[in-house]
């Protein structure tokens, strides 16, 4: 079983990666969707603002564990809001969400980082892909035998996801070393403003 994750700057292009990949007989159980929220925009009818303040005080996973955790008619259908130390406030569904939450073994509980690595991410990009969702993006993480991989890393790829390794660079560029999972989560405005640079491809 491979881990395969890629990053984009936007949600929406996410989720849509996530709907090809269900159309095409992929299991939701093998999908995971991690995405930036600090800007409450991406659940329709939830507020991130409780969830926000316990991200802000370190105080772990926070609302609608139950939803996140539900497959439901589509891995979409059950995303949830969570809060993630050093990360900030999310919508995640998926898999994943159980490490998220401390359910995984050998995953340090609500750490994105931790969640990742425990996964089978490598360190290094795990650092580079937990430090952009703090930073606005979206991770989308799928489990897959051999016989399933190769179709599903050209999935992934279809839709131009962000190159880990030129992205490591742009963070080292402006002194990153390493994701902090203590780190203060970007506020709304910092998350929306990273998101329009990023769009609108001013690196």
């Amino acid at each position: 079983m491979q881990t395969l994750t890629r990053l984009y700057d936007d949600h929406a292009t996410a989720a849509a990666v996530v709907s090809q990949m269900e159309a095409a007989g992929i299991s939701h159980s093998d999908i995971s969707i991690v995405s930036n929220d600090a800007a409450g925009q991406l659940v329709d009818g939830t507020t991130t603002t409780d969830t926000e303040d316990a991200a802000a005080t370190g105080a772990g996973t926070g609302a609608s564990i139950g939803t996140v955790l539900g497959g439901g008619a589509g891995l979409l259908a059950g995303i949830g809001a969570l809060a993630i130390p050093g990360v900030g406030p999310i919508v995640a569904a998926g898999w994943l969400v159980a490490a998220l939450t401390g359910a995984g073994v050998g995953a340090a509980a609500g750490s994105l980082l931790g969640s990742l690595t425990g996964a089978g991410v490598s360190e290094a990009d795990g650092h580079v892909y937990a430090e952009s969702v703090r930073r606005g993006g979206t991770l989308v993480t799928v489990r897959a035998d051999d016989a399933q991989a190769t179709r599903i890393q050209t999935m992934l790829d279809g839709t131009r996801p962000v190159d880990v390794m030129t992205r490591r660079t742009e963070y080292e560029a402006e002194g990153w070393t390493a994701h902090d999972p203590a780190a203060t989560p970007y506020t709304a405005e910092q998350v929306l403003a990273e998101r329009k640079r990023r769009v609108d491809g001013v690196q």
